[in-house]
């Protein structure tokens, strides 16, 4: 996650003699490396039993389409349909003739765990969905499938505004009649939302709290912002 590689060298610049080293590694199981010690922070999209999360923002779901599929708007209802395979065909939503191509991310990905918990669909997406990793890749499936498919993926809100803004043949499913954007995710209004926890072992350690207080800050919540993630507020 380029906001915590930000966040971390940012912090370290203002505190010389720290220095935070960062894992990503897809076999990694952070959780359980803070509560054995080995790790100092875990960032996660939920809070887990006895240990502290500090929320640092909000990071949206977007579910995107070709630009090419008319389908004006979904409910929480017809996406969680969608991804469990019972509608497979965008005409019954007003949709293109055209058959949908479920893009799914990754089982260990948090983005994957939140979707499929807010729409109750654990478990139910079919084996036949398309798994993809990386979000570039995503995207660029979702643009080039052509008909007789039309593909459907989720993925997080700021990406998803990028690929928009900067050209890409994509567009952005309003969901519940509330379009995803940051307000809306700030706000509550787009439900589809999961928040960026960092979560820490309940001893105190210095560093520890010094790095959670930063990105708290005015400074830091810029950075998030900047890194496509919606701030917390700062009144809460």
């Amino acid at each position: 996650m380029p906001m915590i590689e930000q966040l971390a060298r940012t912090f370290e610049k203002a505190n010389p003699r720290a220095y935070l080293d960062i894992l990503w590694d897809d076999n990694s199981k952070p959780i359980e490396m803070v509560r054995s010690g080995q790790a100092h922070i875990a960032v996660t999209g939920k809070e887990e039993p006895g240990l502290n999360a500090t929320q640092i923002g909000w990071d949206g779901i977007a579910v995107m389409v070709s630009l090419s599929n008319h389908t004006k708007e979904v409910t929480a209802q017809q996406v969680a349909d969608i991804f469990s395979g019972k509608v497979r065909s965008w005409s019954d939503l007003g949709g293109p003739e055209t058959r949908i191509l479920l893009i799914d991310r990754p089982r260990n990905r948090n983005i994957r765990d939140a979707f499929e918990q807010f729409l109750g669909i654990a478990g139910k997406i079919p084996d036949s969905a398309k798994v993809i990793g990386p979000d570039d890749k995503v995207i660029k499936t979702v643009a080039g499938t052509l008909p007789p498919l039309s593909a459907v993926t989720y993925l997080s809100l700021g990406q998803a505004l990028t690929a928009v803004t900067t050209g890409v043949a994509v567009r952005l499913l309003p969901l519940d009649k509330v379009e995803p954007e940051e307000p809306t995710v700030k706000d509550g209004r787009y439900k589809l939302r999961r928040p960026v926890l960092l979560l820490t072992r309940k001893e105190s350690n210095p560093t520890t709290d010094a790095f959670l207080a930063f990105v708290l800050s005015k400074e830091a919540q810029t950075i998030i912002h900047n890194e496509a993630y919606t701030p917390v507020d700062q009144k809460n």
